[in-house]
């Protein structure tokens, strides 16, 4: 591996990392019974058809009335409901301390992207959610290119898209399954499991 500042690419993904994403949030706003917030979070938010529609395979016409059929009654499929309607203002919100980093990445002469498994609902408002929307110079959510990480796929796609060199990429991400893709497509990488900018900063050399 490279000395982290001779990277000319820093790769991040979004969800844990960027920026806080946690579906509670717009459960909570019509329900404070914790029996409700979990069986919809895992029915619906954490579900294999969740995933799919990450993965850009299915749409949420399809998708949401399959999820809300999955709930044990209809007064919890009512909360459901009305949490999807704009799940993706609530859910999503800059993490703290991702702005200096990113501030300073490009400060320091380094290009920024993201790489991230994404509906495409969240991939047409990333600009609200994200710190510093306007320092990126790229992006690649999931479900643009039907396949998602760990696939080496998107990985491969990306590299092309963006017009990029893997050995020139570092690539954060919050799941080491996803790093170990990375690697196996030649861009290097850190698994960022613990959420602390603090040390992010250290890896970074910042």
């Amino acid at each position: 591996m490279k000395n982290i500042k001779d990277y000319k690419n820093i790769v991040f993904d979004m969800g844990h990392v960027v920026c806080e994403y946690d579906s509670r949030r717009s459960i909570a706003r019509f329900t404070s019974d914790e029996r409700v917030i979990s069986e919809i979070r895992w029915v619906v938010y954490n579900s294999a058809p969740w995933q799919m529609l990450d993965a850009g395979l299915d749409t949420e016409e399809n998708a949401f009335p399959r999820l809300l059929s999955r709930l044990s009654s209809d007064e919890v499929r009512e909360i459901a409901r009305k949490s999807l309607i704009d799940y993706e203002e609530v859910n999503l919100w800059p993490k703290a301390g991702m702005d200096e980093v990113i501030t300073a990445l490009k400060a320091r002469g380094q290009r920024i992207y993201i790489l991230s498994n994404a509906s495409l609902r969240l991939a047409a408002c990333w600009k609200r959610h994200f710190p510093c929307p306007d320092l990126f110079d790229g992006l690649l959510f999931s479900a643009q290119v039907k396949c998602i990480k760990p696939q080496k796929e998107i990985y491969q796609i990306f590299f092309d898209r963006v017009g990029l060199d893997p050995a020139d990429c570092f690539f954060i991400d919050d799941l080491q399954r996803n790093i170990d893709a990375a690697r196996a497509c030649g861009m290097e990488g850190w698994t960022f499991r613990s959420g602390d900018v603090g040390e992010l900063r250290k890896v970074l050399e910042l």
